[in-house]
């Protein structure tokens, strides 16, 4: 079969400062304060692997401390597939930890914060089911991502549940951000909400 998938180079994300580091996992500041790209140890023999997707303990110590209140699963048949960029209004925003089961993505998260010194920023990480890294997303970012090979599957807890009332969205071409996405011949595949969000520069104060 030919292999359809996007090419994407490796993230540039550029880390800050020293990695905190709690029992099995090490999670990495990124050059907008907030998210964290947070490796996970895995413990592999004959057989396979073993690994603590969540531990509470030890994301605490290295600073995701919400209470996840529901577990969100998506599959994209197709890479070039756009999920974004998505958030939720107070006082239901939602924080996310983002993490790949199948398949490769490369997530891109906004700040939305109008009071934020990083206020329109945005950081991007590659993630994929064979690193196991995950993303942590707090409340007042946007977060959209692509996925970069068939079939891939995304799984993400999120600290509050689904206020459609309260669901928006920001535009994933906004040309006033220059998000970093990959090359996709004819376009991303997108759901007609997502082709209908507005420009950061439209979007009410939310955060």
């Amino acid at each position: 079969m030919p292999d359809t998938s996007v090419r994407q180079e490796p993230s540039a994300t550029s880390f800050v400062g020293e990695p905190r580091v709690s029992g099995n996992i090490t999670a990495r500041a990124l050059s907008v304060s907030g998210p964290l790209l947070i490796s996970v140890r895995r413990i592999g023999d004959h057989r396979g692997y073993f690994m603590e997707t969540y531990n509470r303990r030890d994301f605490e110590a290295v600073g995701v401390t919400e209470a996840f209140a529901q577990d969100n699963q998506s599959l994209s048949a197709t890479p070039g597939t756009l999920r974004g960029m998505h958030f939720q209004l107070a006082p239901r925003a939602q924080a996310k930890l983002v993490r790949v089961l199948q398949g490769a993505i490369l997530d891109i998260v906004v700040d939305i914060r109008r009071a934020s010194p990083s206020f329109g920023q945005h950081v991007a990480c590659q993630l994929s089911a064979d690193t196991g890294d995950q993303f942590y997303v707090p409340a007042g970012f946007a977060h959209g991502f692509v996925t970069l090979e068939p079939d891939t599957i995304v799984a993400y807890k999120v600290s509050d549940t689904y206020a459609p009332e309260l669901d928006r969205g920001l535009a994933w071409d906004d040309p006033d951000l220059a998000l970093p996405w990959p090359d996709l011949p004819g376009g991303p595949i997108l759901s007609d909400k997502d082709r209908r969000h507005p420009r950061l520069r439209d979007l009410p104060d939310a955060f």
